[in-house]
């Protein structure tokens, strides 16, 4: 019932495979002997057979193979012999495997529901038995047609005798896989009615068993195939064939005539494709990756490759993980998608070149190669159907012509140059973009430059950063000009605007209607900025933050003055730092439209300077969580008024967190008022030498970088003051 089939797929899986530290595969059959088992576990493992004779030698190579290792073990078609006496066999079998890591995984197929439940016994464990259902009648015909009718042109619709035979044979299946693809072989001999009723009429067919059917198979082969395909009853079950070397024992044992037209070998080389062709053979991975593999101290690989794309991939993981010596890698091929992760374990290479253009991905974990110089192709931007590029930023910034990448869906950081190839028109026709970063738009040269990316074409964009370089001798008004002309489109859920000269924000960021959908913007380092676009209008922002704008007087919101209106509706998270000049929330609009528009339903708040707290709307925040207040070198002692405000909000505090006060010396007694502060972070507060008071609602503390005599009071072996903070669970200082 394709008990195999499904565990190959499983087993050669990317998702599944790099969650192991190996795996092993192994067929038994029903040749059950321990030894054996256990040594094709080492060269599963290995790739070479173990030398090793007794049990115990074995036991033990493979118990310190597995030490502490998170392994995938296959054990494929078990067959039932004695009951009580395999139970102690396979306990032989599985007990080095006891050692392995935790999370490890063995999966059994076997015929019979004995063994299952014989398995179950001696892993000690409730394990779940999966049975395998025959395939739906429409889908078991689907196989067979595609194997029956293999190159032929609109099957089946032009064979509609030949269909309704199909399914009548698909009847007698019994939904098996295997039996589906073997008849369908068969029936591909000959497209004529009389030889397909031939088949549906067959005993042998009506014995429900996969053995007749393989039967059948045998005897519908022409005379010259019989011979051949008899001979490879000699070797084991699940034997690897090398095709070459079956051909020249063919040719030894007489099976091949020899003719004028073709080479015995050439004559041989069909017969096995024929086998392939009719499902008699299975087609498996060229075996020359597994060769590679016993190099362990190989220095330079270059690869050609012409199969399917699953068995290159699974290669190359066991070869990635084998051979780490390698200093040049080159890779050619037309099928692989996607480069494993495991590519990360090539620490010492130096030089990596890829040609295949239906790559869709780049691992991430190229940015683990640190010894890296040359990475190809130079010419990745033929790669039009990549999708993913997953490259530190530096080697990115290295693509020139980045822009034929039309497929592109992430750009986290795009360089800008004033060379061709490296120009912001680069991103022109990359309208599949959903995230995109640009950096050093001081090199783009004018506003029509700017409207040359397009960005509000770009229909999916949801994630937009924007940056200039930290430099201060910037044209302010080229920066307003160039922003204005980078308008994203309405489907921008994120923006985030680093280093703007400009002194004031964008003409598109003044009309509500291309910003309406964001729910998160930043802005920060923009120095000469000095006022700000209408963010309470916004219906959907959830998160704000504004960080180093010290020319900003208000956080205009230009409110209407109807009582329906409601500014910042959602917002939620707020952080406001390094804003030196701020004066009010509402600059010249009064204190009725603070009261009647806006409600902050805040949940998280960031700020610098604690007279923030006192300005509306924020005076008043009963839905308040969580609170930071960080980086402020001047903060000395709260005033007063701020510790009335932590008073009139103290039900609503359930985190609160002191950061890099450089020159606050105690904190606030409020603190013990704090009737629901459940974690209390401290850091880079120097002078602070004593803690005031703690609530006992405090379920964390945490202290790190403060005055060494803090860490004196308050430390765990004998602290002066430690018995004030005892009634806290969890206490972290350092």
């Amino acid at each position: 019932m394709g008990k195999t089939s499904l565990l190959q797929h499983v087993y050669k899986d990317d998702e599944i495979t790099k969650e192991f530290d190996f795996r092993m595969w192994v067929c038994v059959s029903n040749n059950f002997d321990v030894k054996k088992v256990i040594a094709d576990m080492l060269e599963s493992l290995k790739k070479e057979r173990p030398r090793l004779e007794t049990l115990g030698e074995l036991q033990g190579c493979l118990e310190e193979e597995v030490m502490s290792k998170k392994f995938l073990l296959v054990l494929d078609d078990i067959w039932e012999e004695d009951d009580e006496k395999d139970k102690n066999k396979w306990e032989d079998v599985l007990a080095p495997l006891a050692y392995g890591g935790f999370g490890s995984k063995i999966l059994v197929t076997t015929r019979t529901d004995s063994v299952a439940l014989m398995f179950v016994k001696v892993i000690k464990k409730k394990e779940k038995i999966v049975k395998l259902e025959g395939l739906e009648e429409d889908e078991c015909l689907e196989l067979l047609n595609s194997h029956a009718f293999a190159g032929v042109e609109n099957p089946p619709d032009d064979h509609k005798k030949l269909s309704a035979i199909a399914r009548e044979i698909v009847k007698k299946l019994l939904g098996s896989p295997l039996a589906a693809k073997v008849i369908g072989g068969v029936l591909k001999d000959n497209l004529d009615d009389k030889h397909w009723r031939i088949v549906l009429e067959s005993n042998l067919l009506d014995q429900n068993s996969i053995h007749s059917i393989l039967r059948l198979s045998y005897i519908v082969l022409p005379n010259h195939l019989r011979n051949c395909f008899a001979f490879c009853c000699m070797f084991p079950q699940d034997h690897t064939y090398h095709k070459d070397d079956l051909v020249r024992m063919w040719i030894a044992l007489g099976f091949i005539q020899p003719s004028q037209a073709m080479t015995m070998e050439d004559i041989g080389g069909r017969y096995f494709d024929v086998f392939v062709k009719k499902a008699l053979f299975d087609k498996v991975g060229d075996d020359y990756l597994r060769k590679i593999e016993k190099f362990k101290h190989l220095h330079s690989l270059f690869l050609f490759y012409k199969d399917s794309d699953q068995d290159l991939c699974s290669g190359l993981i066991e070869t990635f993980k084998a051979s780490r010596s390698l200093r040049l890698l080159c890779i050619f091929t037309l099928n692989l998608r996607m480069i494993p992760e495991e590519i990360g374990n090539l620490i010492h290479l130096r030089y990596l070149k890829i040609e295949g253009y239906n790559l869709t991905r780049l691992p991430r974990s190229i940015s683990n190669l640190y010894h890296l110089r040359y990475l190809f192709p130079s010419d990745i931007n033929n790669l039009s159907n990549l999708r993913y590029l997953r490259l530190p930023e530096n080697y990115i910034s290295l693509i020139c012509g980045i822009g034929k990448l039309n497929s592109l869906q992430e750009l986290d950081m795009f360089d800008l140059r004033n060379e061709i190839g490296f120009r912001i028109d680069e991103l022109k026709y990359l309208n599949d973009l959903c995230k995109l970063g640009i950096n050093c738009l001081e090199n783009v040269k004018d506003a029509e430059e700017a409207r040359n990316a397009q960005l509000c074409e770009k229909r999916r964009l949801t994630d937009l950063n924007l940056w200039w370089s930290n430099t201060y001798s910037r044209i302010i008004d080229l920066d307003e000009n160039v922003l204005d002309n980078l308008q994203p489109p309405k489907c921008l859920r994120n923006l985030r605007i680093n280093n703007y000269g400009g002194s004031r924000s964008a003409i598109w960021m003044n009309n509500v209607n291309p910003i309406f959908n964001l729910e998160k913007i930043e802005l920060r380092d923009c120095l000469e900025c000095e006022t700000l676009p209408p963010f309470g209008q916004l219906p959907i922002l959830k998160s704000l933050t504004l960080y180093n704008m010290p020319k900003i007087k208000c956080l205009e919101s230009k409110f209407n003055v109807i009582d329906q209106y409601h500014a910042f509706p959602l917002l939620e998270v707020l952080c406001i730092e390094r804003l030196e000049a701020l004066e009010d929330w509402l600059g010249r609009y009064g204190e009725v439209e603070t009261t009647n528009n806006c409600h902050l339903m805040l949940s998280s708040l960031e700020i610098s300077d604690p007279s923030v707290l006192l300005m509306e709307p924020l005076r008043s925040i009963a839905s308040l969580k969580w609170l930071s207040i960080m980086d402020n070198d001047e903060l000395v002692l709260f005033s007063n008024e701020a510790e009335q405000w932590f008073l009139n909000n103290r039900s609503s505090h359930s985190e609160l967190q002191f950061f890099c006060l450089k020159s606050l010396e105690s904190l606030p007694s409020f603190l013990e008022s704090l009737s629901s502060l459940q974690k209390l972070h401290i850091s880079n507060v120097p002078l602070l030498r004593e803690l005031p008071n703690l609530p006992p609602s405090l379920k964390r503390l945490s202290i790190q970088s403060c005055h060494p005599e803090l860490f004196e009071r308050y430390r765990k072996d004998g602290g002066s003051d430690r018995h004030k903070i005892a009634h806290i669970p969890d206490i972290f200082i350092r």
